[in-house]
């Protein structure tokens, strides 16, 4: 019965690493989606952020990444059309909106360094201990879509280097196709 067990692991294992070399787009554009899903997670304490320091733009950076976030994933979609050639045009508009997103997230960030830090700081205790979970979290969304980037950029690298992976099953039999008879003749 463990044979059974590991058996059955080994085919799960096989049939993933067939997907993923025929859709080699998919490890990528799940980071994007592990971005997307970490920042609308993490809302509550962007919005409760903004609603404190009240920054010039403060809501407008969030509203953008939460927007452009939602419109890069259907651009990533767009750029890499199954068993066709990379769609440039996506790809570039994609890229551009990580950028924007990269910029709100850092300018939302230093809204909250100045408002933390400068003339009548505000005080992060337990109170408000929401700002720095935000500013925390905005660092690490960008730090995901930074690996995002670096995994499209790397995207033709690792491909080819996944076609290379071995995961024909081998039938025993099927060996000598020259003593079958095919003639239909008893």
């Amino acid at each position: 019965m463990g044979k059974k067990k590991s058996g059955g692991l080994k085919e799960i294992w096989r049939k993933f690493l067939v997907a993923i070399k025929r859709r080699p787009q998919m490890i990528p554009m799940a980071v994007v989606i592990v971005a997307f899903l970490f920042y609308s997670m993490n809302l509550m304490h962007i919005s409760d952020t903004t609603a404190r320091i009240q920054g010039p733009g403060m809501g407008l950076a969030g509203f953008a990444t939460m927007l452009l976030s939602m419109l890069s994933f259907m651009c990533f979609l767009n750029a890499f059309p199954y068993r066709k050639k990379v769609n440039k045009p996506m790809l570039v508009l994609m890229l551009a909106m990580f950028a924007v997103i990269i910029f709100a997230d850092c300018y939302y960030m230093s809204l909250i360094w100045s408002a933390v830090s400068g003339e009548n700081p505000i005080v992060v205790n337990e109170s408000t201990m929401y700002i720095k979970y935000a500013y925390d979290n905005l660092r690490i969304h960008v730090g995901i879509l930074a690996v995002a980037i670096v995994l499209i950029a790397l995207l033709p690298v690792y491909s080819k280097m996944l076609r290379k992976i071995k995961t024909s099953i081998d039938v025993e039999g099927n060996g000598d196709m020259g003593a079958i008879d095919i003639s239909g003749e008893d």
